[in-house]
């Protein structure tokens, strides 16, 4: 018989047995150490923490509500470890390609960084992997061909989620969301915002 703990991980609360959460917790202590000279790092973390959460929630079901070390041990397969942050772009995209093929796992979103409107061209243009004023040009054609261009283009708005965090706008784009990606995302945008400050 093992003990269950509950714990709060990316604001769902979750069942977790004692060897589980002690591995979850060396797993979450090593990240952390690995981030913790930068500025970023509470906002890596939240990522991270909630893109386990999501991992955690698809494997409960109506007869298993308890998190085991095997579930721990499989999440953190695909999230990678720390060491895997210091690796070069190029290993990382050989490992990605190895292990998913030419392209990672992809997810609609409307795209918020990207957008004019509701970010639904951009979010499909990411997707698709095509230029954004391919879809814009298409949706204006349709609405004043047809008529039917902004009631779809309402619809999309209304259907696909906006992309909130690092982890959904990794997903967007096909890339794996990782350790190391969401690392490399959250260092992209505090050097980019960093450069436009110093503007």
């Amino acid at each position: 018989m093992k003990r269950a703990i509950s714990i709060n991980l990316g604001g769902i609360v979750f069942n977790i047995d004692d060897d589980a959460y002690r591995e979850l917790q060396t797993y979450l202590t090593q990240i952390e150490s690995c981030f913790s000279d930068r500025e970023e790092s509470k906002e890596i973390m939240n990522d991270i923490e909630a893109r386990i959460a999501e991992l955690f929630n698809e494997r409960i079901t109506d007869y298993k509500k308890v998190i085991t070390s095997k579930d721990v041990k499989d999440i953190t397969d695909v999230m990678g470890g720390p060491e895997q942050f210091g690796e070069t772009e190029k290993e990382s995209t050989h490992r990605q390609r190895e292990r998913f093929g030419p392209s990672g796992y992809r997810r609609m979103y409307r795209d918020p960084d990207n957008r004019i409107l509701g970010g639904v061209c951009s979010g499909m243009s990411a997707y698709w992997q095509i230029d954004p004023i391919i879809l814009r040009i298409l949706f204006v054609i349709a609405f004043l061909g047809f008529g039917a261009g902004l009631i779809i283009y309402i619809i999309l708005w209304i259907v696909l989620p906006e992309a909130k965090t690092k982890a959904q706008k990794l997903e967007m784009m096909g890339e794996k969301v990782n350790v190391s990606n969401i690392g490399k995302a959250f260092k992209e945008e505090f050097d980019n915002v960093k450069k436009n400050m110093n503007l």
